[in-house]
């Protein structure tokens, strides 16, 4: 017989099924759309939930379906073909989905969705046969084949709307074909259908229970979905939690929350972006501590972390809505305002500086508080963020120089040195890889026979823009930036090299820097210097300033005695100037004065300056201490010298700093000089090209 379909169907148990084949294909849908974006074992796991739910949706809604058919007949079912149809289910649902996941050939998809519409229809027809056991049943095969094809095709279109992920609506898509297949396969399959009653009478199942089964049947279907969404939800607010977390440590300072330098450089982007399209201004504020190296100095990093975070959270307790303010690096902020008073922007200046200058609690004291504010404006100051931001850091320097002013606003003119030097800086490591470095050689004699008992080494540094460059202009910024470690070995060691050149051998004499001469093992790096290049090392001798050892006497004395062990001299520079102590040269084993070249300019004139020069060399034959005055520059200076008996002299007068060259083209020509300054004031003298 032809069942007639609206009447052989309980349409109750009908809803049922068509309800677990919505709810199980879209979630089938939504974790295969999950595998498609993991990776890994990840991807492995949402592929087994995936086979698991489509496998589950098409045999709960084919089993429902087939038991709300009703044949005319009594039914049985039968447990192992039953089971066979389970197995089937999932296992061509899984594989079709994992061949559509290949998405290396467009046509994948496509394969994998006719294999798993396959899959189904086996299912059905072996879950069929299960429940007509005990039938004598026969099929209109030209249907069947229908409803073949029908489940492939449309198996097919689901997992290529599936895979596609273009929009959301695609796994709406996927998910209404794959019921279309299911419910399309079953009311095929059952027109396809011919029933003879069994020859033998058996076991029957009444329909009354055979409902409550499908019933059960969906229970336990919708239970399953709702485990497998009740995963799939955790897994998506467990990776959104770890996402914001992330995002959160990605834009904000881990020490103080406050937000990062990434943070800034977004906020800062879209403020000059809406700058520009609204024709506004915005100011950019930078600041720091003036006092946090010696926090970290005194109670260590931890004490600095500590007063870090208190100054956040004052600053987060003054900040008002849209106000923005980044810790961008070390004790360094920077804070964003968008003006639209200049009243307002007063208000907020004052309120960083009052947090600034609250004292800081550490342990037992508070710490006096105090910084510095740098102030540019775009586009006033500059016309892209690059410029507003070395603007605003060459304001922050110069409030940081000023004791007057701890607020600066960016100033062309003023901030013009600042400039200048932080490019010098930035060019000093480029300048000795370049060999932008020489040395020049200053001529030393002595005052009563005029013979050349040296040179000193002055480092020279050959701009390529700049020309030129002194001593004075650089080697602060070389200390300052840690340079003169690298800088000063350099030094010495050609100075050295090129000595071993010089026939006679004359001694040359090299300055350390205060920031040179607190380098661990100082002496270690003279031997080894002594001993690449091959100079005498009574051919060496060190210039230091008082300044560079009245900090840590006794470790000073140290290092000059570990020095001269090595049999290298010991000068003590510009005296004179400074602390002049006579402890320290009653402590130190110099083995010569430098005189200050600041008494030569007044020495003919003023009685006074000749008196304390006179003390000076005085004091120097009592401590059998040689002294060297610097900075002759006239014939008259270098006759009173020799009169009041000084030993060396050097300067301008006797010859000008030369290369190494220089000096050995001249034949050294001040040899044999005399005494009479006339006879000096004839001599040629060494001139830098």
């Amino acid at each position: 017989m032809t069942p007639d379909l609206i009447h052989v169907h309980n349409l109750w148990l009908i809803f049922v099924a068509v309800l677990v084949c919505a709810n199980g294909s879209w979630t089938s849908i939504s974790l295969f759309d999950r595998a498609i974006g993991a990776i890994g074992t990840r991807q492995t796991g949402w592929q087994v939930l995936t086979a698991i739910a489509a496998g589950t949706t098409v045999w709960c809604t084919h089993f429902i379906a087939i038991i709300a058919f009703n044949p005319g007949e009594p039914v049985s079912i039968d447990p192992g073909m039953t089971m066979l149809s389970l197995v089937l289910a999932m296992l061509g649902a899984g594989l079709g989905f994992a061949v559509a996941m290949i998405r290396w050939k467009w046509c994948m998809p496509l394969m994998g969705g006719v294999g798993m519409g396959l899959a189904i229809a086996g299912m059905h027809y072996t879950g069929m046969r299960a429940y007509l056991a005990h039938d004598v049943v026969s099929w209109n095969l030209v249907q069947v084949a229908a409803s073949v094809i029908l489940t492939m095709l449309l198996s097919a279109a689901a997992l290529h709307f599936a895979v596609r992920r273009a929009e959301a609506a695609d796994r709406l898509i996927a998910s209404v074909l794959i019921c279309l297949a299911l419910v399309g396969l079953h009311f095929t399959s059952v027109s396809a259908l011919r029933i003879a009653p069994p020859p033998v009478p058996g076991t029957f199942i009444y329909p009354v229970t055979i409902q409550a089964m499908a019933i059960a049947v969906a229970i336990g279907a919708i239970g399953i979905f709702a485990t497998i969404l009740a995963c799939n939800q955790i897994d998506e607010t467990t990776r959104e939690e770890a996402y914001n977390k992330i995002l959160h440590m990605a834009l904000n300072d881990s020490l103080t929350q406050l937000p990062n330098r990434e943070s800034f450089n977004q906020r800062l982007d879209s403020d000059i972006a809406h700058a520009d399209a609204q024709g506004a201004r915005i100011a950019l504020v930078v600041f720091d501590l003036d006092r946090f190296k010696a926090i970290n100095d005194l109670w260590g990093h931890t004490a600095g972390d500590e007063a870090l975070r208190l100054l956040a959270d004052r600053m987060r307790a003054t900040l008002r809505q849209d106000e923005f303010i980044a810790r961008v690096g070390g004790d360094e902020f920077a804070a964003i305002y968008r003006i639209e008073r200049e009243n307002d922007l007063a208000d907020f200046l004052s309120r960083i500086a009052t947090v600034l200058k609250r004292p800081i609690r550490m342990g037992d004291r508070d710490v006096l508080g105090g910084g510095s504010i740098g102030v540019a404006f775009y586009p006033d100051n500059a016309a892209d963020k690059q410029g507003l931001v070395n603007n605003a850091d060459l304001a922050m320097y110069r409030a940081k120089k000023s004791a007057a002013e701890k607020i600066c606003f960016y100033d062309e003119a003023m901030d013009e040195t600042i400039r200048t030097r932080t490019v010098l800086t930035a060019e000093l490591q480029a300048a000795l890889e370049k060999g932008q470095f020489e040395l020049h050689y200053q001529v030393q004699t002595s005052v009563l026979t005029g013979e050349i008992t040296g040179y000193e080494a002055l480092l020279r540094w050959r701009h390529p823009q700049r020309g030129v460059i002194l001593p004075s202009e650089f080697i602060p910024l070389a200390e300052e930036s840690g340079f003169i470690g690298r800088l000063g070995e350099w030094v010495l060691r050609t100075a050295c090299q090129e000595a071993t050149t010089w026939k006679p051998p004359y001694k040359v004499s090299v300055n350390l820097s205060p920031v040179q001469f607190a380098y661990p093992d100082l002496s270690g790096l003279v031997a080894a210097v002594l001993r690449q290049t091959g100079l005498d090392p009574a051919r060496l001798e060190l210039e230091l300033t008082e300044s560079t050892i009245i900090t840590d006497k006794a470790r000073a004395l140290a290092i000059v005695n570990q020095i001269k062990a090595l049999g290298v001299t010991i000068a003590l520079d510009d005296f004179g100037t400074g602390y002049s102590s006579l402890d320290t040269l009653r402590s130190f084993p110099f083995d010569r004065i430098k005189l200050d070249r600041s008494f030569m300019q007044d020495f003919e004139s003023s009685p006074r300056v000749k008196a304390i020069v006179r003390a000076v060399l005085a004091l120097g034959k009592s401590l059998e201490i040689p002294i060297l005055a610097e900075g002759i520059e006239t014939p008259g200076q270098l006759l009173l010298l020799g009169e009041e008996g000084c030993d060396h002299a050097q300067g301008f007068f006797l010859g000008r700093p030369a290369t190494v060259f220089d000096i050995v083209d001249s034949g050294q020509i001040m040899r044999a000089a005399s005494l009479d300054p006339s006879r000096r004031a004839d001599l040629p003298h060494v001139v830098v090209e």
